[in-house]
């Protein structure tokens, strides 16, 4: 059972569907600390415009009150909503393969979610759907309590999917609570995404790597599953 886990972010980069695509059993990290710095993508992710990359972000009313993804409150007292849906159209809308995707995800963005774990579920799963990954989706919050937290919370995790290999990112998160020895020891072996990000025709001149899935998807629709 090959297993990776990351928390929930708004409209993902092409990495975080590979680290799915890698995975039997895929677990959204909804219940640690969502992150008060401002170099995260927990909130946030990029888009491509004429004039380089833009920042599209969710206002978080509690971000400063340490509570974890799921218990995230999102501003809808700000119109950011059609905003992002906007820049979307606007930047977007002369790619080859825009209509078969802004419907959908502007109708899930528009959608008043309970937190910013529901807002970036819904677009994972609509993502995977259309990228034809059929990784199972679990939440660590239904396998693990509360208490536990760490290095600790990511064995507990694996255990209770009695996982034999667990798939993570080489960046520094990541790196802070890995152990290859506790990995070792435990029977589970540790694979390190080092995911080197493909070139692809994208509008408004030379490639930007590292935006989100979105700009993959408008650029080249069903063929964006043998790009990832």
């Amino acid at each position: 059972m090959i297993v990776s886990i990351h928390q929930p972010n708004y409209l993902p980069w092409m990495g975080f569907f590979d680290k799915i695509k890698r995975s039997d059993v895929f677990v959204l990290f909804d219940d640690v600390q969502f992150p008060r710095g401002k170099k995260h993508f927990g909130h946030r992710n990029k888009i491509k415009t004429n004039a380089g990359e833009k920042w599209l972000s969710v206002p978080i009313k509690n971000k400063s009150d340490l509570v974890p993804f799921n218990k995230t409150i999102i501003n809808y007292e700000t119109d950011w909503r059609q905003q992002h849906c906007n820049l979307i159209k606007e930047f977007y809308k002369k790619s080859k393969y825009f209509l078969d995707y802004y419907e959908k995800i502007s109708n899930i963005i528009m959608e008043k979610h309970n937190s910013l774990t529901d807002l970036s579920a819904d677009l994972i799963v609509y993502f995977m759907n259309e990228l034809e990954i059929d990784t199972e989706l679990q939440y660590s919050s239904d396998l693990v309590d509360d208490n536990v937290s760490g290095g600790e919370k990511i064995f507990k995790i694996l255990e209770e999917l009695n996982a034999t290999d667990y798939v993570t990112g080489s960046g520094p998160g990541s790196m802070r609570y890995i152990d290859e020895d506790e990995f070792k020891s435990k029977g589970i072996n540790l694979h390190w995404q080092f995911y080197e990000h493909p070139k692809y025709e994208q509008l408004y001149g030379d490639f930007i790597p590292y935006l989100s899935v979105i700009d993959l998807l408008f650029n080249y629709g069903t063929d964006s599953k043998e790009i990832i």
